[in-house]
C-alpha cells in the first residue's frame, strides 16, 4: 500500500464498545477507576477491537533497524558496527528486550531497512532501502522518496502484522546515531533549542554531547527542513528506523491495530505519523516516559500519558515490553474479576 492509501479512511474508535467496557470496569470489586491509565487503554483497545471482549494473545514487537551517517560525526560511543552487531542479537533472542519478550510471549521482528553492513541472516527481515542515511550534517539524510518508501515498507509490514492474525504491535529500534536524529526532528517539529532536546543517548561525556548538539544545529543550518513539511523534515535530519516507525503507526492504525510506542525515539515517528494523519493517534498507546530529555515533550505534544515512568533509555522496545507486562496483568483483572453482586459489597458510587 502506498503512503497516499494508508492516511486515507482510518476509523474512529467504537464508542459503544468503550461504554460497554467502562460499564466491565465499573463492575468490577474495586475503588471506581482505581487501576488509572492502564482501564483506560483497556477501555481504548475495546473500541479499536470493537469488541468489549479485549484479546490480546498474538502479539509482536517490530525493530526497526538502520544506521545513521552522521555517527561519523563522533555522537555515539561506539561505531556503526554495534548496529550489526545487535541485529543479529536480535534474531537469536540474546538481548535485552529479546529476554523481555519471551517472559511475556511476544514475538521479536527485526527489520534491516538500513544497516550500513550488508547482513544475511535467517530471522532478520531484510527490507533494506539503503546502507543507511548519509551524514546529516554535511548532506540530508535521505531523499524524498527513499523517506517514503521506508515509510511504505512500514505500512505494508503492519497490514501483513494483521493479517497473521496480530493483535498489537509494540515499536523498537537499533542503529547507533539514532536519538541524534530523533533530537534533530524534535528541535525542529517541536520548535524547540537543540540544547533541549538532546541528552546523553547510549552514554557521552559532556565533550560528546557537545558534538552531537553542535551536528545536530549544523545539519539543521545546512538542510534547512520545513517544519511545515514533516516528510521534508524526516528527510533531511531523520534516520530510516524512525522512517520505518512512521509507517508502522500509520499502517497500524489503518488495519485498526493498537501500536504501542516504546521511548522517545518511536515518540518521534508517532508524532510525525500523527502530524501526517491526525487519525493515528486513537490507536497509539504509550508505554513509558522515556529518560531522554525530549521523551516528555513528545508525550505532551501528543496528548498521550505514559504508563510507566521508571528512568529508562535502553530502546529496541524495552518499556514497551514492560508496559505490555502491565497491561496484561490489568486485562486478567478486567476478565476474571468479581462484580459487586457476587462479592456481596455495594457498589462504590459515582460522585462527581
Amino acid at each position: 500500500m502506498k503512503l497516499e492509501e494508508a492516511i486515507v479512511g482510518i476509523l474512529p474508535l467504537c464508542e459503544k464498545s468503550m461504554l460497554e467496557s467502562k460499564e466491565q470496569w465499573d463492575a468490577i470489586v474495586k475503588p471506581l477507576n482505581s487501576l488509572g491509565e492502564f482501564e483506560k487503554i483497556i477501555t481504548r483497545i475495546a473500541g479499536m477491537q470493537k469488541n468489549r471482549n479485549v484479546s490480546l494473545k498474538k502479539r509482536c514487537l517490530v525493530v526497526m533497524c538502520g544506521d545513521n551517517g552522521v555517527v561519523e560525526e563522533g555522537v555515539s560511543q561506539v561505531d556503526s558496527s554495534v548496529t550489526s552487531i545487535v541485529a543479529k542479537n536480535l534474531t537469536n533472542g540474546t538481548t535485552t528486550v529479546c529476554t523481555m519478550a519471551k517472559y511475556i510471549n511476544v514475538d521479536v521482528i527485526p527489520v534491516d531497512i538500513g544497516i550500513k553492513e550488508e547482513l544475511n541472516i535467517t530471522g532478520l527481515l531484510n527490507k533494506k532501502i539503503m546502507n543507511g542515511t548519509k551524514n546529516m550534517s554535511k548532506e540530508p539524510s535521505m531523499t524524498r522518496k527513499e523517506t517514503i518508501l521506508a515509510i511504505e515498507v512500514g505500512i505494508n509490514l503492519a497490514l501483513d502484522l494483521k493479517k497473521q492474525g496480530y493483535e498489537i504491535i509494540a515499536t523498537g529500534e537499533m542503529g547507533i546515531g539514532n536519538t541524534t536524529s530523533s533530537s534533530a526532528l524534535a528541535s525542529v517539529l517541536l520548535n524547540k533549542k537543540v540544547e533541549e532536546v538532546t541528552g546523553i543517548g547510549a552514554g557521552l561525556n559532556g565533550a560528546g554531547l557537545n558534538r552531537k548538539i553542535n551536528a545536530i544545529k549544523k545539519a539543521i543550518e545546512i538542510n534547512k527542513p520545513d517544519s511545515k513539511d514533516v516528510i521534508d523534515v524526516l528527510s533531511k535530519v531523520g534516520g530510516l528506523d524512525i522512517a520505518g516507525l512512521v509507517g508502522i503507526f500509520l499502517g497500524g492504525a489503518k488495519a485498526g491495530l493498537p501500536i504501542l510506542l516504546d521511548g522517545f525515539i518511536s515518540g518521534v515517528a508517532a508524532l510525525i505519523a500523527y502530524r501526517i494523519s491526525p487519525m493515528t493517534k486513537e490507536y497509539m498507546i504509550a508505554s513509558h516516559k522515556s529518560n531522554e530529555p525530549a521523551g516528555k515533550y513528545v508525550l505532551d505534544e501528543l496528548g498521550l500519558k505514559p504508563t510507566v515512568v521508571a528512568g529508562m533509555c535502553l530502546g529496541e522496545g524495552t518499556g514497551a515490553m514492560v508496559a505490555l507486562g502491565g497491561i496484561d496483568m490489568n486485562l486478567e483483572v478486567y476478565k476474571k474479576s468479581i462484580g459487586f453482586l457476587e462479592s456481596g459489597i455495594e457498589e462504590y458510587a459515582k460522585l462527581s
